[in-house]
């Protein structure tokens, strides 16, 4: 077919006018402008969540231990006679890689018996997790990073929003950090009321724990390495490979837990353009961990 140039420059003007405008300061202004948080859990049913419980394939919600009610999402252990080390996580259905993300919590009620003392008050929002059709059925817990989320035995101080680290590794100071756990700098919350733990996640770069609007804790270069998960797939633990993504999921521990809200904002578009991603940043309330926020 015989090609009119008039159309054809026409076409191309149009094209380049197109491309002027979406990279103009004012469109990205208005994509930034029109960004909402996601709601992970939508307060109904745990249609778009994977469950994976030790000792169970993957998809089987042993005695109903994740279930909503009330509108929260709740883990429970009425159907144990004995926690016997059948440690769960409930997955959110994609992966992600940058991003904010917000997980309000409660920890209610007694722990289930069988369960360890150090799982008293203990739960967990795992990042850059494995994705959980990869784990075996006897695995413990996924490959991932984990915000450790501890409640207070109402005396003593117990640090929340901590790190631990199946089967990962992190970078702490410019060093390389193999232990398995490190405490926040977060206060104690002791109780039954509702708590919200924040995470700025940056791809395989860096990634800041957040309470109350301050950093607790913060790493970089998280990675897969080191011990602290059984009955994995090795291979799926290949060590040393970076973690630039994956999926989110939620603890089951052995104590009661309900989560009201898990919400996240894909910060993934913007990696490539520090300036938008730091307005983004300002706009959503967290300038302080923008590039110019210090």
């Amino acid at each position: 077919m015989k090609t009119n140039h008039l159309t054809l420059a026409f076409y191309l003007e149009a094209l380049f006018g197109f491309y002027l405008f979406s990279c103009s300061p004012q469109h990205r202004q208005n994509e930034i402008e029109e960004i909402q948080w996601e709601q992970l859990f939508n307060g109904q049913d745990l249609d778009d969540w994977i469950v994976k419980i030790a000792k169970h394939e993957t998809g089987e919600n042993f005695a109903n231990t994740f279930r909503v009610e009330d509108g929260l999402m709740k883990v429970r252990y009425d159907g144990y006679e004995n926690f016997d080390y059948q440690y769960g996580h409930i997955f959110y259905k994609k992966p992600f890689s940058h991003y904010l993300l917000k997980v309000e919590y409660r920890f209610v009620g007694d722990q289930a018996p069988g369960g360890e003392g150090w799982a008293f008050r203990n739960s967990g929002a795992m990042l850059h997790g494995q994705d959980p059709y990869t784990m075996l059925k006897d695995q413990d817990f996924p490959i991932s990073i984990e915000g450790q989320l501890l409640g207070g035995d109402g005396v003593n101080e117990r640090t929340t929003n901590n790190l631990c680290t199946p089967g990962t590794h992190v970078v702490m100071n410019g060093d390389l950090f193999t232990p398995h756990c490190v405490n926040s700098s977060s206060k104690t919350y002791h109780g039954d009321d509702w708590v919200t733990a924040e995470y700025l996640v940056l791809g395989d770069s860096i990634v800041y724990h957040i309470m109350e609007g301050k950093a607790v804790l913060t790493y970089s270069l998280p990675q897969i390495g080191g011990g602290n998960v059984s009955n994995y797939d090795p291979e799926i633990k290949k060590d040393g490979t970076p973690l630039k993504g994956g999926y989110i999921s939620l603890q089951s521990e052995s104590h009661p837990i309900d989560f009201r809200k898990v919400e996240i904002l894909d910060l993934s578009k913007w990696v490539n353009s520090p300036e938008d991603l730091d307005s983004i940043l300002w706009k959503e309330g967290y300038g302080a961990f923008s590039s110019n926020g210090k």
